[in-house]
């Protein structure tokens, strides 16, 4: 497959000649694995929030805040993240970020109150926010541009993996105490680490840039008035919104149509949750006869049908099949995504994976909003589809008006 030539940014000096094409094997497993331990640190609190507000004494309503406070953290500081990253060796902010997240995360374990906690989620998601971005602006660079897919698809995996397994691994972790399940996975981000330290290589960012507040909005400022970049970051923004209001009501709708408990609703979480793993790992064979932007294309549309089928489901089994392609094509289609925003920058790819995961927790946020009225006013799932579909032949309407889908650029 050749992807689409990247288009190059005016944000500041060209860049330094990228490192030498890394084994995508070795790339593919270093982005697993950082990808899944930060994914499961994103769900781990889930489980624990009954036992924690029994005892830390609070409220349940107060206790969410214990999950939102990472997201948070994660989200306003990913904003300044990514341009730092694009000024510094992406190696040493990296590791730089991973310290912060095996410290504040263990000290989770060792929190001695509620607004310990937050802080110290909070804090560890601001760690998380220097990392991950480092992942996905840095495959470009390492790997040969037919396999910048299939190694971002291995990342997407170990993310999806953390996404529908964090939850009982969680509650399995916290069977003794649930100070256990913070210092497991401290410890785990610390091998991480020295993984990481060893095998992740050098990937320097600009030459002769400088930092700053100033720069900082200079970068952001020039990305999102660069050609397509601000379209394609709009049209990513409307997918997941649509994205997220759908599978934030998935274990909702379980429960109200289908009578299923809160465990059977984890079980049927966790099969839906496998199709996107499967999608990850196996979706660049398909991306690679169709290219980017028609696999791009195929993709929504056919998520979009499949949304049209689910609400006619007559059983669960049927449901469950259903949102299992569902979530198999959006697991293929993520790394699509992510390479197609890339692809617009040489200079700001760390720019470009901040704002692309503030995209998703903006979606979320929305979608979530949305939905939870869609589900009660609509009868079954149609309205929480309908909307799905309505933002994804969107998306789709916003990346074709700026020219994605024509022939020869279909073709790249």
């Amino acid at each position: 497959m050749t992807t689409t030539p990247p288009v190059s940014s005016p944000v500041g000096p060209a860049p330094t000649p990228p490192p030498a094409a890394r084994s995508s094997r070795s790339v593919s497993l270093l982005a697993f694995a950082t990808m899944f331990v930060i994914g499961t640190d994103t769900f781990l609190v889930a489980p624990l929030l009954p036992t924690l507000t029994r005892a830390f004494d609070v409220s349940s309503d107060a206790s969410g805040w214990m999950v939102s406070a990472y997201a948070l953290g994660y989200a306003l500081f990913a904003l300044i993240a990514g341009p730092i990253s694009d000024r510094r060796d992406r190696r040493q902010v990296l590791l730089a970020g991973l310290t912060g997240f095996v410290v504040m995360t263990a000290l989770c374990g060792f929190a001695q109150g509620f607004w310990m906690m937050i802080a110290f989620r909070f804090l560890a998601g601001v760690s998380a926010a220097f990392v991950s971005p480092q992942i996905w602006a840095s495959i470009p660079v390492l790997v040969k541009p037919q396999e910048i897919v299939r190694t971002m698809g291995f990342a997407t995996a170990g993310l999806s993996i953390a996404q529908f397994a964090g939850i009982p691994l969680g509650s399995w972790l916290a069977a003794g105490s649930w100070h256990v399940p913070f210092w497991a996975i401290g410890g785990l981000s610390a091998a991480l680490w020295l993984l990481l330290a060893r095998l992740f290589p050098s990937v320097p960012g600009r030459p002769g840039a400088t930092g700053g507040a100033k720069a900082v909005l200079g970068t952001y400022r020039t990305v999102l008035g660069a050609g397509r970049l601000r379209w394609y970051l709009l049209a990513y923004l409307v997918f997941q919104t649509g994205n997220f209001e759908a599978i934030s009501f998935y274990g909702s709708w379980f429960t109200e149509d289908f009578g299923l408990s809160v465990a059977s609703v984890g079980t049927a979480m966790m099969a839906v949750g496998a199709g996107n793993v499967i999608g990850s790992l196996t979706g660049s064979r398909l991306v690679a006869r169709l290219g980017l932007h028609r696999s791009l294309l195929v993709g929504v549309l056919s998520m979009a049908a499949l949304y049209c089928l689910v609400p006619l489901a007559p059983n669960l089994a049927v449901a469950l099949v259903l949102l299992a392609l569902v979530m198999m094509v959006g697991g293929a289609l993520f790394p699509v995504f992510m390479s197609v925003l890339q692809s617009q920058t040489e200079t700001a790819r760390g720019t470009v994976s901040s704002l692309s995961n503030s995209a998703m927790y903006v979606g979320t946020t929305v979608g979530g909003a949305v939905g939870g009225v869609l589900l009660a006013d609509a009868p079954g799932f149609w309205g929480v589809a309908g909307f799905t579909v309505a933002a994804y032949l969107v998306s789709l309407g916003v990346y074709a008006a700026v020219g994605t889908f024509r022939k020869r650029e279909a073709g790249a």
